[in-house]
C-alpha cells in the first residue's frame, strides 16, 4: 500500500516507506503503571508521509534514512490526523539501512537526486 491510501480505522496494512524523521524516546506511564520508552517516526513514500510510534526494542532497530517494512500494522488517529502502529501483532522491518545514527535527526532528501 501506498502512505496516501491509509485511512484510519484500516488494518492488517503494510507498507514500505523510508524514516525521514525521528524524535528522541521518552517514557510513557500506562494506565496499570507501567513504565514504557516510545518514541515518533515519521514515514515517507513517493505518496506521502505517516507519523508512527515506536516501542520499546523497535526503537533501536530504526534510524533516519533507514527503508522500513511495516505489516500487519493498523491506521487510528490522533489529533485529526492518521497515524500508523504496529500494535501487538504488527511487525517492523529494516529492508535498507540508511545514513543515519538512529538518534534523533532529520533527514534530507535533497542529497539523494
Amino acid at each position: 500500500m501506498k502512505i496516501s491510501e491509509l485511512k484510519a480505522g484500516a488494518s492488517n496494512v503494510s507498507v514500505q516507506a523510508k524514516v525521514v524523521k525521528k524524535e528522541d524516546p521518552r517514557e510513557v506511564v500506562t494506565k496499570f503503571g507501567k513504565r514504557l520508552s516510545v518514541a515518533n517516526i515519521t514515514l515517507e513514500d513517493d505518496s506521502g508521509t505517516i507519523p508512527m510510534s515506536l516501542w520499546g526494542n523497535d526503537i533501536g532497530k530504526v534510524g533516519v534514512g533507514d527503508t522500513i517494512e511495516v505489516s500487519n500494522a493498523y491506521v487510528s488517529e490522533f489529533r485529526g490526523a492518521p497515524q500508523l502502529s504496529t500494535g501487538r501483532f504488527g511487525k517492523i522491518e529494516v529492508i535498507e539501512k540508511g545514513t543515519g545514527s538512529g538518534d534523533a535527526e532529520e533527514f534530507s532528501g535533497d542529497m539523494e537526486e
